[in-house]
């Protein structure tokens, strides 16, 4: 496997230095700086490419060779009259990066908002922060705090009078940090900042747009895509929807194996894939992410190696655990990614045989703690993830090649 790093540009507190030496190969990363929905022109890309690849003579190499992502316009996603000049930008963008030689592109088709989680500093056990997503929190902010339309109907009368007590119990200070954490917008995001009233506003444009409508535009939006991307050799790598269900009222529709199977079904392009995140495909107890990656192996482009641990008694609540100890089996995860990557060999296809992989939403810790880190990106928490995910590696490989 190609051991990847994301890396968000020049003002990521975890620099190129750092990461050339976790020992990872290749960086994942995006022009953030380019508005949504705008081309990444050739000189841009190569600026970029230079600020990564500038010490490859005199140091350890480091290649760009993931972009994580291309903003989907907001446009596609509704299917807006006019939306083709964006499936046309984001087209050229490929081109463009492909000749720079870039030719994985990991993206994402969740409407508003990107990934969400309500705390950002959830202190575990051992000391160290971690990434986590409350159920009863999120419903708190979905009810009191945004105060959505018809939002009781999404849930039962338990879980609005459990929310209604978290809210009351929270000070303002914790609700303007509640509101942040799950709207304000993320280092490396696919969506923009909101206020509370412009994220109303962002909701309201999806109440005729249901499921049926939203496989539609993604549809139509890869239906120009691909046969572009299959001649230029570029792989696509699509990020499950995170948490995967429904959101706000927005529909969600890549969230299980079903949803992939009706996406391959609807697109066989060779060049249509998977970000196979285990993480977030895992924080649904009805995925089984063993039987995922060797169901969909030759469609896995890139994956992101993290596990989740689920609330025992509200399975839609998780943190983000460590690598290995999780409810998601990572072992043989892996282990099915090597098997693909045999079975790629055998059918010679040596030059894409390997997977790229990254350790993702590691925990701040250690000499991290304190420091300003991109949410889930600190230095050393996914260097442990990168170091105990590398090792499993290394003990199945053998086993797999000798094919024992």
């Amino acid at each position: 496997m190609r051991e990847s790093w994301r890396w968000f540009g020049p003002n990521d507190p975890v620099t190129i230095s750092d990461i050339r030496q976790t020992g990872a190969t290749d960086i994942v990363s995006a022009l953030h700086h380019v508005p949504i929905g705008e081309i990444w022109t050739i000189d841009e890309i190569r600026k970029h490419q230079n600020l990564i690849e500038s010490g490859n003579k005199k140091q350890s190499p480091l290649t760009w060779s993931v972009v994580e992502s291309i903003p989907v316009h907001e446009d596609i996603k509704l299917g807006r009259d006019g939306c083709q000049a964006s499936i046309d930008n984001w087209s050229k963008s490929m081109e463009n990066l492909a000749a720079c030689g870039i030719k994985t592109i990991c993206y994402n088709f969740m409407p508003v908002i990107d990934w969400t989680r309500t705390d950002l500093a959830y202190k575990l056990n051992t000391g160290a922060y971690a990434l986590r997503f409350d159920q009863t929190k999120f419903a708190a902010f979905d009810l009191y705090i945004l105060q959505r339309a018809d939002a009781d109907a999404d849930y039962t009368e338990a879980e609005i009078n459990e929310a209604r007590e978290v809210y009351q119990q929270m000070s303002p200070e914790e609700s303007e940090r509640l509101t942040h954490n799950i709207i304000a917008g993320l280092p490396g995001k696919m969506t923009d900042s909101y206020s509370l009233d412009d994220f109303k506003k962002a909701l309201a444009q999806y109440l005729h747009i249901g499921h049926a409508e939203l496989r539609d535009n993604l549809d139509r939006f890869l239906s120009h895509v691909l046969p572009k991307a299959e001649k230029l050799g570029v792989k696509l790598a699509i990020h499950p929807d995170d948490p995967p269900r429904d959101m706000f009222g927005l529909p969600r529709i890549i969230c299980t194996a079903d949803d992939l199977n009706r996406l391959f079904a609807q697109q066989p392009s060779s060049s249509n894939g998977i970000t196979l995140c285990v993480g977030t495909y895992g924080s649904r107890p009805d995925n089984d992410l063993p039987a995922m990656a060797r169901r969909f192996g030759s469609r896995i482009n890139f994956a992101h190696l993290r596990g989740v641990s689920r609330d025992k008694n509200e399975q839609r609540s998780f943190y983000e655990a460590n690598h290995l100890d999780s409810d998601i089996d990572m072992v043989s995860v892996i282990r099915e990614l090597l098997t693909e990557e045999h079975k790629r060999e055998g059918r010679g296809q040596n030059a894409r045989s390997e997977i790229f992989i990254r350790p993702d939403h590691g925990h701040q810790m250690m000499d991290d703690i304190g420091k300003t880190v991109n949410p889930g990106y600190s230095g050393i928490g996914r260097l442990k993830g990168l170091a105990e995910v590398r090792g499993v590696i290394r003990a199945l490989s053998t086993h797999i090649q000798s094919g024992s």
